[in-house]
């Protein structure tokens, strides 16, 4: 792709600086903090590695990941379904056949996104950055060519890749990590996933709802252990009827790439046998390439940058967002970090991230899906907080039994005097949609945030939302 420069209307450019700011990194965090400048009337430009925009979000993570599991939840409901079950046998479907879908994201996803660089004047600049110091930058382009730029600020928002420990062979045909799992070729019968992390368990779904033979192995104790403690339950319980062994408190002495399997050994003398192995036990913040040594900044041994609460560095021109700052490392939250660091370059002092952080909701896109917001039972417990459990199993929805997605439920905890909203749990098909309307409630001030809300107020029927006012009416019965 080429690069864009457009000239209309482009901002003045600074007679010390070509740029008033320029970002590394297009993904979610990227584009928060470039389109925030850029409407602020700031000369920006945008420098991305790969030849088109989206970042590891967009090509190889979310978008990816939550395309293919959608179309592999589709085929599990088509499966159940007692409609289409009898007579009707699907083909056999590959795991790049199922991709196809994904694929088809992926260039619409792209092709927008860039779109709103040309529309908001923002230079795009495609080739490799790296510090030469704090003001310049050093591009390098596909064809080998170097240019220099200079800029005032310097926002990092450079993503993050796989960790890969360097006594696994990840150019084996059949070890794989997060990234490279979309390019799997062949037709696995089984497959070990090594961490139960998010990733781990939203891959295990995919794979298992194929109907391939999973082995999780989890380091902790539990799945997903800052989760609410029966969020997590009811996951692990849900992987155990569907045919998922999950080995908890297990880690590898070493993995063995053969010609037709993976064999790994755990540090507990166990010996387990697949097809391949999915690789899946964290990621790493792409900062090795920038040449942070130039500037005197330093990352972690994960790669990570430590920035203040305004998103800026060690080094006062100098800011990070997104995964390259660690926790907690989610796509829309990189791009409110950006919003917010775009804020403080353009003088704001106010911390309204630092409130934000609270309430952004968890969203795992197992099958079926994870999500929550606010504070856990185990937490609220630990606080000494008089809290109440109001909670609606989906198989009792009128619209759950329709759709056929009985499976699940949502979990309401609220104070029992004030009766404000604390915490939003829910498992089940369309969690991650479901969990804003608790979240919304739980935004409003002067004494909006009620669990009473949900009873007061008609929902639609039927709809999964009423499971609020079912878990609303179950939790205010046990209040004497």
């Amino acid at each position: 792709m080429a690069e864009k420069n457009s000239s209309k209307n482009k901002p003045p450019v600074s007679p010390k600086y070509q740029y008033d700011a320029v970002v590394i990194g297009t993904g979610p965090g990227g584009e928060g903090v470039s389109m925030q400048l850029a409407k602020a009337g700031k000369n920006v430009a945008v420098i991305e590695k790969h030849s088109a925009v989206g970042g590891g979000c967009t090509h190889w993570g979310t978008i990816p990941s939550k395309a293919l599991r959608h179309s592999v939840s589709r085929l599990i409901e088509y499966r159940s379904n007692p409609l289409f079950s009898d007579g009707h046998q699907l083909p056999k479907l590959t795991f790049q056949e199922i991709l196809k879908h994904a694929s088809g994201v992926i260039r619409k996803q792209s092709g927008l996104r860039a779109s709103f660089y040309d529309r908001n004047n923002v230079t795009l600049i495609f080739g490799e950055a790296a510090f030469i110091d704090a003001h310049h930058l050093k591009i390098t382009r596909a064809d080998g060519s170097i240019d220099t730029i200079s800029t005032d600020k310097v926002v990092i928002a450079t993503g993050s890749r796989p960790y890969t420990p360097k006594d696994i062979d990840f150019s084996h045909p059949r070890i794989y990590h997060s990234d490279s799992i979309l390019s799997l070729d062949h037709d696995p019968k089984s497959i070990i996933i090594y961490g139960a992390g998010v990733i781990g368990s939203e891959y295990a779904s995919i794979f298992r709802g194929m109907g391939v033979k999973v082995d999780l192995v989890n380091m902790r104790e539990r799945l997903l252990s800052f989760l609410d403690a029966e969020i997590s339950d009811a996951l692990s319980y849900h992987f155990w009827n569907n045919g998922v062994v999950i080995r908890n408190n297990e880690s590898y002495e070493s993995v063995e790439g053969k010609d037709d399997c993976v064999i790994i050994n755990l540090k507990s003398g166990k010996k387990m046998r697949a097809d391949c192995l999915l690789f899946a036990n964290g990621r790493t913040g792409n900062t090795d390439m920038l040449n942070l040594e130039a500037i005197g900044l330093k990352s972690d041994s994960r790669g990570q940058l430590e920035v203040n609460a305004h998103f800026q560095t060690s080094i006062p021109n100098v800011y990070a967002v997104g995964d390259v700052i660690g926790y907690p490392s989610l796509a829309s939250a990189a791009y409110n970090q950006g919003r917010f660091a775009a804020k403080a370059i353009l003088g704001a002092t106010d911390a309204e991230y630092a409130r934000l952080v609270e309430d952004i909701p968890t969203g795992i896109y197992t099958i079926p899906e994870i999500s929550s917001v606010g504070k856990t039972e185990q937490e609220l417990t630990q606080l000494k907080v008089p809290y109440e459990v109001g909670r609606a199993q989906f198989k009792h929805l009128a619209r759950a039994q329709i759709a056929d997605t009985m499976v699940g439920s949502l979990k309401i905890l609220f104070h029992r005097e004030t009766k404000e909203v604390l915490g939003i749990h829910c498992f089940g098909e369309r969690a991650s949609e479901i969990v804003h309307i608790g979240q919304a409630i739980m935004q409003q001030k002067n004494g909006g945030n009620t669990v009473e809300y949900f009873v007061n107020n008609t929902f639609n029927y039927p709809t999964m939302a009423e499971a609020y006012r079912v878990a609303a009416l179950n939790g205010l019965n046990r209040i004497f």
